[in-house]
């Protein structure tokens, strides 16, 4: 493991992972060209993290002709796995509880999901 490698993604490379799990392999273009109005960056700054987060291990990269092409080396819900563990421990003290409690009053779920979180409450239940 390199002194760059971290178990986490940076808010900015979640951005660049989310377009390569929507697009699958991309250059750095098209990474610029995907991200959302509100997140663009420039050329050599998706250039350079996408070099990080080679280096990280959260991407591989692969020469085709002049370009380097891009692919997201960890799935979303490794991602998502990573990113929630640390924030229950660093946050809610490994409380899960609290976790949910928080993220439920600090926006509104929809029927659905409500509906998804009583099937979930309703397992974990009924393995006791």
């Amino acid at each position: 493991m390199t002194a760059r490698q971290t178990t986490r993604p940076t808010a900015a490379e979640l951005d660049i992972l989310s377009v390569l799990w929507e697009h699958g392999p991309s250059t750095v273009r098209e990474v610029q060209e995907a991200l959302p109005e509100d997140r663009q960056r420039g050329y050599t700054t998706i250039l350079k993290l996408l070099q990080i987060m080679h280096e990280k291990g959260l991407a591989t990269r692969r020469k085709i002709g002049k370009a380097h092409t891009y692919r997201a080396r960890v799935t979303k819900r490794q991602a998502q796995k990573r990113v929630t563990g640390e924030i229950l421990d660093s946050l809610f003290g490994g409380s899960a509880g609290r976790l949910a409690v928080h993220a439920l009053s600090e926006r509104k779920a929809s029927p659905e999901e409500l509906e998804e979180i009583r099937k979930l409450l309703d397992e974990l239940e009924d393995e006791r």
